[in-house]
């Protein structure tokens, strides 16, 4: 997944001072090997962290259990 991210996705260079005992402890829990792997890893999980609490304080008050039956509904595709 990284190798891919890398060739499509534009980059920037830069130079930036890391807390070395933070990368490997973030690397653990991401499961990377490479401080860039690591580092772009924490920033793909705070954007992914973000959306999903904005998701959560939507208002869904018109989501109610018969608006859920006819969006699970199969549609006709013509």
């Amino acid at each position: 997944m990284y190798a891919a991210d890398m060739a499509t996705a534009p980059t920037k260079r830069t130079n930036i001072n890391l807390d070395k005992a933070l990368v490997e402890e973030a690397a653990i829990v991401l499961g990377t090997d490479q401080t860039t792997e690591t580092v772009h890893a924490a920033l793909r999980d705070v954007v992914e962290r973000a959306a999903r609490q904005r998701l959560a304080e939507r208002d869904f008050a018109g989501l109610t259990p018969s608006a859920l039956d006819e969006l699970r509904r199969p549609r006709n595709r013509t």
